[in-house]
């Protein structure tokens, strides 16, 4: 293995997310992709997008950093999830703040005109390397590293209300991981 990447880097930062169910293997109740970006082209900041039962199934996106966020639907949402790069969507402006640590609980809060989500991951388990190469996974030409935490326990709340479900373990190559992670040290690369 060389001692560099050859590819173009794109984005390093986190991309901590839950993904809540009623059942293991039933369908989504909510998704949550949470960003902290340190360096893009697009500058850094924090996004929040949000698909729930307390949101009325509505995609919501908050964020302090609204060209990033843009930069990051057309970037790298719409390959993840196109729900969340509809360019269309208002972009609530709020502020982020974190709290907690990595080995027993962490919350990620943000606060938008009236209201406040906060999102906690708990019972981690053992942390590992998520490491795709560019270009590996059919239709993304982009590669990804990151120090995944899966969470065996994990809440989503909008103003107090706690959305529905719960995570279920995931399996991840030869790692089992969750639908719910902190995706530290997370950098997106591409030819």
């Amino acid at each position: 293995m060389p001692d560099t990447d050859p590819n173009e880097i794109r984005l390093t930062g986190e991309n901590s997310f839950i993904r809540l169910h009623a059942e293991e293997g039933g369908p989504q109740l909510t998704r949550v992709s949470h960003w902290r970006i340190l360096y893009s082209p697009a500058g850094e900041g924090h996004v929040l997008f949000i698909q729930s039962d307390i949101t009325g199934d509505d995609v919501r996106i908050f964020s302090d950093n609204p060209a990033m966020t843009r930069w990051l639907q057309g970037e790298i949402e719409s390959l993840l999830y196109p729900a969340f790069a509809d360019e269309s969507l208002p972009i609530v402006p709020a502020t982020f703040s974190r709290s907690g640590d990595s080995r027993s609980w962490w919350t990620e809060s943000v606060d938008a005109n009236g209201a406040r989500i906060e999102l906690n991951w708990s019972d981690f388990a053992q942390p590992f390397m998520l490491t795709l190469a560019a270009g590996s996974v059919p239709n993304r030409p982009h590669g990804v590293y990151s120090c995944f935490i899966p969470a065996r326990a994990a809440r989503i709340t909008l103003n107090g209300r706690a959305a529905a479900g719960r995570p279920f373990p995931q399996q991840r190559g030869d790692k089992v991981s969750s639908t719910a992670c902190l995706a530290l040290s997370e950098t997106w690369t591409r030819p």
